[in-house]
């Protein structure tokens, strides 16, 4: 009996240390650098890292084929308007730095969300384009009322808002 119980007290603390590492582990591969930028930018924080790790995987070094810079993926033009509709000062050698970077990401996301009040939409936005996503909303075969998607037509927007998703439940679940 006594045998079996220690079997049972080692196997017991040999997964708890496997599970107290793998948690770790995950943690940091899902980071929250910058939390002071993110939390006071007026999005829910898990929503914007899963943003970021979906665009660049926290590369704030990253550029896309299309032009995008830094970790939430800004094309200039985006940077330059979010610049000026919050009364930022655009600083287009600033968009690989990762603070920059993210507030600006979070003021485009804010802007979106109020144009488009469902977030489904607005990541679609974010990833499509806000003319695009306007489009959709306007074939009655994609949006039944004007709001709401029923279908994405874009397969890369479609694995952006899954990736998201998936990416959304791991912040969750780890913080």
């Amino acid at each position: 009996m006594k045998k079996v119980f220690r079997v049972i007290l080692i196997i017991s603390l040999y997964l708890s240390v496997i599970l107290f590492f793998s948690f770790f582990a995950l943690r940091s591969a899902f980071p929250r650098p910058f939390r002071k930028t993110v939390k006071t930018c007026g999005m829910n924080p898990n929503l914007v890292y899963s943003v970021i790790k979906t665009e660049s995987g926290f590369n704030s070094s990253a550029v896309s084929k299309a032009g995008a810079i830094g970790m939430m993926q800004l094309l200039p033009s985006t940077a330059e308007f979010v610049c000026e509709t919050f009364g930022i000062e655009y600083q287009f050698e600033k968009l690989s730095d990762g603070e920059y970077n993210i507030l600006l990401g979070c003021k485009y996301l804010l802007y979106l969300a109020a144009r488009f009040p469902v977030t489904e939409t607005a990541l679609c936005a974010y990833n499509a384009g806000e003319g695009t996503v306007s489009e959709w909303l306007r074939d009655p075969a994609l949006s039944k009322d004007g709001v709401t998607l029923e279908r994405i037509p874009y397969p890369e927007t479609r694995e952006y808002i899954k990736k998201i998703k998936k990416f959304m439940k791991i912040y969750e679940f780890l913080y």
